[in-house]
């Protein structure tokens, strides 16, 4: 049996544990998950320096060492998210649905965890510790596949994770790690429909293919996020120009982070001139089409294929649409079905952006960035789908359950 096999079958049986365990006893895992991240900080960062300097040498990208890196404040947050996801109701035996049919059979529909998952993802730690936090409170075991450029802190995360297994008597099969950087694991992780019920991946949209195409387990996609703002004819200008510059440099290398702004041509005069130059001093670089050019100066021309594009870098497109229409045409058609959002003064425009926009969140006059699942009071997320089954949006503790039928009957028999 090969290591990829051998800690799926024990995740498979530590689900088995898990399906039943009391929420008291999960909820003192939590705890303890996060008090030994609170004493482990200082190693966690040493180790995290060790991954930063190998992926710094690797060449790596910014963006992505930006995505690696750990620091005392991250931590901190990382610490907070297990806290609130201990505070959060357990999901786990709630009845959705209960009636009585005519023939006396009393039928509950009740929630249940899902079982054995695998998460699959790239460069960032902390998701290490929500996925695994958010799958042990919705009584769900868990295979883990970081990025080879994290290997080390994800490695002295899970090591964290397997201390608080211990300390409340917990097997440590729960939670269990692929410490290789062979993609091979990836392949042979795919491959374990036989003990995995589940694979979620986050990561690039070449990843997410590849899972998809090749999975033999199900699969809930960590989708891109190709995310807009549109600025409408009636927009609060000033407010808009917050918004923008929000959603593209806050921290422009996460997926809810804006790529493209698309402004109605009523306003583009004045607005344009305002928000490119904020943006420029960001050092965000401008791909325009050409009405946007024929206003600013300081963009290159926009390619077809950058309206299809998630940057994850200081790069936005910008287009001038006519309306409100071309501007929902444009975004179902390119985008990626993340987040997308309107700044409108129009309660009608606000509502019907709200109605034809097919994403996974929608939002009017606010940031992208919202879209998250501390931000949204899930706790923390496993992940943000952008697909309609069985997940969509930011994915907390009941998207990581599933249901069942429970029938009390008294003799009945069908006839």
């Amino acid at each position: 049996m090969t290591d990829v096999e051998s800690k799926a079958v024990n995740v498979k049986k530590a689900s088995e544990v898990l399906y039943n365990t009391p929420t008291a006893k999960k909820n003192a895992l939590l705890r303890a998950i996060a008090a030994q991240l609170k004493r482990e900080t200082d190693r966690i960062l040493k180790v995290n320096l060790l991954d930063l300097a190998a992926a710094r040498k690797s060449g790596l990208s910014d963006v992505l060492v930006d995505r690696l890196t750990l620091t005392e404040k991250r931590i901190a947050q990382m610490t907070t998210g297990v806290e609130d996801v201990f505070k959060l109701p357990d999901p786990v035996g709630e009845i959705l649905e209960r009636k009585k049919r005519p023939n006396g059979l009393l039928i509950e529909k009740v929630r249940v965890p899902i079982g054995a998952v695998g998460i699959i993802y790239e460069s960032r730690p902390n998701v290490t510790i929500d996925a695994a936090v958010l799958c042990l409170k919705a009584g769900n075991a868990v295979l883990l596949r970081g990025g080879s450029e994290a290997i080390r802190t994800n490695s002295k995360l899970v090591e964290i994770i397997k201390k608080a297994l211990k300390n409340v008597g917990l097997t440590s099969g729960c939670v269990e790690f692929l410490d290789t950087p062979d993609r091979k694991a990836v392949a042979e992780m795919l491959a374990q429909d036989r003990y995995l019920d589940v694979i979620i991946p986050r990561g690039s949209h070449k990843l997410i293919e590849y899972i998809r195409k090749t999975s033999s387990v199900p699969v809930i996609a960590h989708g891109e996020g190709n995310c807009h703002v549109y600025v409408d004819s009636t927009a609060d200008l000033h407010a808009a120009a917050d918004i923008v510059y929000n959603a593209k440099v806050q921290r422009p290398s996460v997926c809810n982070a804006a790529e493209k702004l698309l402004v109605h041509e009523k306003i583009a005069k004045a607005f344009l001139p305002k928000i490119s130059d904020r943006l420029k001093l960001a050092s965000v670089e401008l791909r325009a089409d050409k009405k946007t050019l024929s206003i600013i100066k300081n963009a290159r021309q926009a390619t077809e294929e950058d309206w299809y594009r998630e940057y994850l870098d200081l790069i936005i497109g910008i287009k001038v649409v006519k309306g409100i229409d071309e501007a929902i045409e444009h975004i179902n058609h390119y985008g990626s079905h993340h987040s997308d959002s309107i700044v409108t003064g129009t309660k009608k425009n606000g509502e019907r952006f709200l109605r034809e926009v097919d994403s996974a969140a929608v939002y009017v006059n606010a940031s992208t960035r919202f879209t998250d699942g501390f931000e949204f009071g899930l706790g923390a997320e496993i992940g943000i789908s952008t697909q309609k089954l069985h997940a969509r949006g930011p994915m907390g503790l009941a998207e990581l359950t599933t249901i069942k039928y429970v029938v009390h009957g008294s003799g009945q028999i069908r006839k």
